[in-house]
């Protein structure tokens, strides 16, 4: 970027100079959540397949991978080359269906278990916010179980238990922003991932007012054990409760049919957030024919309606993106391969943190992994709470050193076009960045 200067001429910009316009424009120099330490910070330029460059023109090795959506990479041709087309036709539409929209739900109908019918959103936040919405007004209830730990979104019914401070008195969880309504966490019950009996439990107990279960299959990085979705759904059919499957993150990630195909467990509705839109604002809702009807505008009026609108919803450009990377996605040994590339730098990760006598794993499956200062894999979000997470910031602090473009404490992703040479640097980060937390 260049700035024009007093006399009219351009100045290059600097990293230092993007940031003093971030600090006065932006709240925490950033762009939501995350705020990283002055000393690895960094202002991104531009993009290329695996990796990213900053506006210093330093290159970084990305597992962010714009939180799990650009499976593909960055800048992907065939992501490009429809994007391009579909911009020279028009950025925006609304009032009535677009071409790609329309083409881009048949497909996910047909890949997606659960979706006998499909509604669009513009996020995954807003797709899990719809869901329950959709699930209250079809249930004719009141209350969400979700669990600890578990992030859906930044809506206000998520903001409950995504990072408490200690173990929840369950189901009574705790509220993690200002500015929630103080009736509104009553009607969000708490229950630990991976424990069904206490599920059960709570469950029980409410019934009567229980719309629905809205789970992440996948945790942040905490897998399900086995039965317990299976358990989800059996306590959900046995107490007429609609299940949600949070597929935000493992949807066109795990699988190409996403948590439900890998397995094999059929939720009453899914949400969806950009991966739907090649990495674009764009989201949906998945899910049961009678349950998503609920959203169709006939039936304004009706005490089971529930409105669902957004003027992004089925943008184009994000459907056509969409398209393109969904097509990439159904090539033969698709998931195998990318797989299989996770399972080596786990496996390498490992093998870096075991000869350097350090307490921890490099954690996952499939595409996703973390590395956590455990000795096994966790089981709930008590596991997560109780690991040296200053440690694991420390550690993380130092790879971002070494240009390997990780945010502390937070789970990442290898993506299809990850080569040897990414793994290789990014191990010796790794064994670089151990000698340094050692001493």
């Amino acid at each position: 970027m260049r700035s024009v200067d007093r006399d009219g001429g351009q100045l290059e910009m600097s990293q230092t100079d993007f940031y003093a316009l971030a600090e006065r424009n932006l709240p925490g120099a950033g762009l939501g959540g995350y705020s990283l330490p002055e000393d690895v910070r960094f202002i991104i330029k531009r993009g290329v397949g695996s990796r990213l460059q900053s506006v210093d023109d330093r290159w970084y090795i990305d597992y962010v991978g714009g939180a799990g959506a650009n499976i593909l990479g960055h800048a992907h041709p065939a992501v490009v080359e429809a994007v391009q087309q579909q911009v020279a036709r028009g950025l925006h539409y609304f009032g009535t269906l677009n071409d790609v929209a329309v083409e881009l739900s048949e497909k996910l109908h047909r890949i997606i278990p659960c979706a006998e019918k499909i509604t669009f959103t513009t996020t995954g936040s807003e797709a899990t916010f719809y869901a329950m919405r959709m699930a209250r007004a079809f249930t004719g209830r009141n209350k969400i179980l979700k669990f600890e730990g578990a992030y859906h979104g930044n809506h206000d019914y998520s903001a409950v238990s995504v990072f408490p401070s200690a173990p929840a008195n369950y189901p009574v969880g705790s509220v993690d922003t200002g500015g929630v309504p103080d009736a509104l966490p009553s009607t969000v019950l708490i229950a630990p991932y991976n424990e069904l009996e206490v599920v059960e439990n709570i469950v029980a107990e409410n019934k009567d007012d229980l719309a629905a279960i809205i789970v992440e299959p996948v945790q942040r990085i905490i897998f399900p054990e086995d039965g317990f979705l299976q358990g989800l759904r059996r306590i959900c059919d046995a107490n007429d409760v609609l299940l949600i499957f949070d597929e935000v993150v493992t949807g066109f990630r795990v699988a190409l049919g996403g948590a439900q195909e890998w397995l094999g467990i059929t939720p009453d509705l899914a949400s969806y957030g950009k991966i739907v839109g090649g990495g674009g604002p764009l989201g949906c809702v998945a899910g049961r024919a009678d349950v998503i009807e609920r959203a169709n505008p006939k039936h304004k009026g009706s005490s089971d309606f529930a409105y669902v609108n957004g003027t992004l919803h089925g943008n184009p450009v994000a459907a056509a993106a969409g398209l393109s990377t969904i097509e990439v996605l159904e090539g033969p040994g698709f998931y195998d391969a990318l797989h299989e590339k996770s399972r080596q730098l786990t496996t390498a990760l490992q093998e870096v943190l075991d000869r350097h006598g350090l307490p921890a794993i490099a954690a996952g499956r499939r595409s996703l992994w973390q590395i956590l200062f455990l000795r096994a894999e966790p089981h709930n979000q008590t596991d997560v709470m109780t690991s040296d997470q200053a440690r694991m910031r420390e550690l993380d602090l130092e790879l971002l050193k070494r240009g390997i473009y990780v945010l502390p404490g937070v789970r990442r992703f290898v993506c299809a076009v990850n080569t040897d040479e990414d793994f290789d640097q990014t191990v010796g980060a790794l064994d670089e960045a151990c000698e340094v937390i050692k001493h």
